[in-house]
């Protein structure tokens, strides 16, 4: 084994193959791959193998179809490759899963995939072995298949050798040589030490015990998962060109397997295997079989082909995978660990995402960026509580249960609550409030008055894709704000604090805005990366000449602080700390806002002593809080940080003074709409990593002349030769239930792409979302359509600001 090497990856499955391919195709020379059996040892080898283009993320959609054409062109060149293209049919068991299809079916054409509803009769035309029986519909796609994994998988190990990639197996990683700073040098193995200043770890459900080596700690879960195969039934003898079924609400999956039927699926009480790690020498190796787990899924399966009732089966194939707390795999470089990548936690993503998985972080690794937005799939994005591996593990299992089972868009996590309580969390159940839940934090949605409060589940099957439940309720909120004034408990917002001498000269270096002003100054502003798409979207309040903080978010603060740590030099004197818990936070507004807040201090809350963008030092209830002025909702007023222990004292205050000018308690669905009529962006949805400020209406963040920062470059040739597009306010006609994701067409029918952005504006009247249009198309007034649940509805673009565009109100 050679003693040194540019890149190490550490496993050989389909994650760890695929890059080896992928570098290789960029021309990288001197990558070794390393696997502790064989290639394909782990959860490769026995995965069943189907492919679909589907899936209800736009990024793990685009990541599928790529995987699917790479493993075509393998099998074009190679018919031992093993990838076979029969198609596949999705079908609604429900009219609930209908009315999903015909949401996901938008969303897929708004990225390139051709795909319609097909009816019940039409999807047994093409399946005749299903039962019409509560058979609603389907979607066909003739372009998915399955595949036989191992084949695939050592196809890109021989193409990757073949073009330099050396691979040693039977060789075990046992730890890492780092530098004083923490960056890695080497690898450690039973065989030997290799020096790389670069290693992936694609270890597969070996990956979260290899990142402890290095100290890092990927929130990782082995779930059991199985399949069965049957023999041949007689007289239902399926032909090899069968298509690939997938029935959700039945919470099974089926192929054809040697004239029988391949079945597996997803339980409702999935079983965690290992917790606290596997065994390095479980290889090419299954668990028992757990048959009484596995039959609600049979019992499905029977339901949607009744022929099985009679199959023999033969082997139920138990095998572990991997599982990410959102299902989600983790990639890329790891914060504090300069040199050390990630490529695992595939959990549901499989070969699925396993060829693309090669690519993007090839590209990554090359080039310095992703080639597209993967940020729901970074591995910076969990935080702390995710060290904890029993609470890993439930959320892992939660997300496992509704790969197939149904979750609507208003649902929320159930197990592992409540993990992260407010100081006001009493408070807030007993004004009524209904909880959701946001990185570990219990926080309000709405208020339900009169009833005792409670932990919001999965609500929205109660009421299924019609008007919520809680319409009204969040109206009255929104018109509160807008009208009198409404008070939030905003304490999950992520705060970072910077400290040091060093501080201004790292925060100037990420952000696009001016941050170099006297202290008690907000600011608004983005870190970009080189190609000037938006990594962060926040606020940075100087507190003191070397002390600034943070505000980010409730579930990006590990992420912004990820990168911050990643771009902070050796030689720079600077703390990063994230202080979420140690500050509970109020958020007081509405046009009487300044009224109540100077009902409850003897300060000066006026215009002229505290205007807007603002932060100053004040006493409510005989407790000191920091009071910023500052706005996600659009009207005048403060977010307030207090110690903890000072929360409830101060919200009581507060809520007294309210009393006579109509203060009512207001929760995220409110906020939601109504900072949609103020047209403010919402990071991972409205702007991401590809967006840059310009085409994003954030231009007025940037200040180009401020000195370097990273990103500039880039923005300075964008606002040259002008943004081709720009993100744009629509309103839709009539009020549908629109969530965001759904089609955007011209009046004519072409396609345009999709909402970003969906909601209803209590203010206005109106459903609004926000989509990225060409600059022609932007122009208020132009006519348009969006696809909603099957249905094109007239649209037309508007002012990007619906309400109070001058700010006026913010600023009085």
């Amino acid at each position: 084994m050679q003693s040194q090497a540019n890149i190490v990856i550490i496993g050989g499955g389909i994650a760890g193959c695929s890059l080896a391919y992928h570098l290789a195709r960029l021309g990288q020379t001197g990558v070794v791959l390393l696997d502790k059996g064989e290639l394909t040892s782990g959860s490769t080898w026995h995965a069943a193998g189907l492919v679909t283009q589907f899936h209800t993320s736009p990024t793990l959609m685009r990541m599928r179809k790529y995987s699917i054409e790479l493993y075509r062109q393998l099998q074009n060149e190679n018919p031992a490759a093993g990838w076979r293209e029969v198609g596949s049919l999705r079908v609604a068991s429900s009219r609930d899963q209908l009315k999903f299809l015909q949401r996901q079916v938008g969303m897929a054409r708004a990225i390139g995939l051709e795909v319609d509803i097909i009816t019940p009769a039409e999807a047994r035309r093409i399946l005749p072995e299903m039962s019409a029986d509560e058979l609603y519909g389907a979607i066909y796609l003739p372009g998915d298949g399955y595949l036989d994994p191992s084949g695939v998988t050592l196809e890109l190990a021989r193409r990757a050798r073949q073009q330099g990639v050396v691979m040693h197996t039977g060789v075990r990683v046992t730890g890492f040589n780092r530098t004083t700073q923490g960056g890695i040098t080497g690898v450690v193995t039973d065989q030997g030490e290799i020096a790389t200043d670069c290693v992936v770890n694609a270890g597969g459900m070996w990956a979260r015990q290899v990142g402890q080596m290095a100290g890092v700690d990927l929130p990782m879960t082995p779930l059991i998962h199985q399949h069965v195969t049957t023999r041949p039934i007689p007289g239902h003898e399926l032909p090899r060109d069968t298509p690939c079924l997938r029935d959700p609400e039945n919470l099974v999956y089926m192929r054809e397997e040697v004239g029988g039927f391949l079945i597996g699926g997803f339980e409702r009480e999935p079983l965690a295997w290992s917790v606290d790690g596997v065994a390095w020498d479980f290889t090419q190796k299954l668990l028992p079989p757990k048959w009484e787990l596995f039959t609600p899924i049979m019992e499905g399966a029977i339901r949607r082909v009744p022929a099985l009732a009679r199959a023999e089966l033969m082997l139920l194939v138990n095998g572990p995978e991997a599982i990410t707390p959102d299902s989600r795999p983790l990639l890329g470089p790891v914060p504090g660990v300069p040199g050390f990548w990630v490529a695992a936690g595939l959990s549901h993503t499989g070969f699925g995402a396993g060829g693309a998985i090669g690519d993007i972080l090839a590209e990554w690794l090359v080039h310095g960026e992703p080639p597209y937005d993967v940020s729901e799939m970074n591995v910076r994005r969990f935080g702390p509580i995710y060290q904890d591996q029993a609470y890993a593990a439930e959320r892992a299992r939660e997300a496992y249960k509704y790969y197939y089972v149904l979750r609507f868009p208003h649902d929320e996590n159930e197990w592992a609550r409540p993990r992260r309580l407010s100081p006001l969390d009493d408070r807030l159940l007993k004004l009524g409030a209904v909880m959701g839940e946001k990185n570990g934090w219990e926080r309000v949605n709405y208020f339900d008055p009169g009833h005792r409060g409670r932990r919001a589940g999965a609500d929205q099957r109660a009421w299924g894709w019609g008007r919520p439940d809680f319409f009204e309720q969040v109206g009255a909120e929104h018109r509160a704000a807008r009208e009198q004034a409404a008070i939030w408990d905003m304490t999950s917002f992520g705060k970072i604090d910077v400290r040091g001498p060093d501080a201004l000269g790292l925060l100037q270096r990420l952000a696009d805005n001016e941050l170099n002003r006297a202290p008690g100054s907000v600011v608004y502003t983005q870190f970009l990366n080189p190609r000037a798409g938006i990594e962060s979207d926040l606020t940075i309040t100087r507190l003191a000449a070397d002390h600034f903080r943070v505000v980010t978010g409730s579930n990006f603060a590990a992420s912004d602080l990820a990168w911050m740590r990643m771009h902070q030099q050796p030689e720079e004197h600077v703390t990063l700390q994230e202080v979420t818990d140690d500050w509970a936070c109020i958020g007081l507004w509405g046009p009487r806002a300044r009224d109540i807040l100077q009902s409850a201090t003897h300060d000066d809350v006026s215009n002229s002593a505290f205007p807007y963008l603002s932060a100053r030092r004040l006493i409510v209830a005989s407790a000191p809080l920091l009071a910023q002025r500052v706005t996600y909702v659009g009207e005048l007023g403060w977010e307030l940080y207090l110690q903890p222990e000072h929360a409830g004292a101060v919200w009581d205050a507060l809520m007294e003074a309210g009393a006579p000018h109509g203060l009512t308690p207001a929760g995220y669905k409110a906020l939601d709409s109504l900072r949609l009529e103020k047209g403010y962006r919402y990071w991972s949805t409205d702007i991401t990593p590809v967006e840059n400020p310009y085409e994003a209406g954030l231009g007025f963040c940037v200040r180009l002349n401020k000195g370097r920062f990273i990103g500039r470059e880039a923005l300075a040739a964008i606002k040259a030769s002008g943004s081709p597009r720009r993100l744009c306010t629509l309103t839709l006609a009539g009020q549908p239930a629109v969530y965001g994701g759904e089609a955007v067409y011209t009046a004519h029918g072409q396609l345009l792409g999709r909402l970003r952005s969906g909601g209803f504006g209590y203010t206005v009247g109106k459903v609004i979302g926000l989509a990225y249009l060409q600059k022609e198309l932007s122009v208020p007034g132009t006519a348009l359509a969006v696809e909603v649940f099957g249905e094109r509805l007239a649209a037309e673009v508007t002012p990007d600001v619906l309400y109070d565009p001058r700010g006026a109100r913010i600023r009085a």
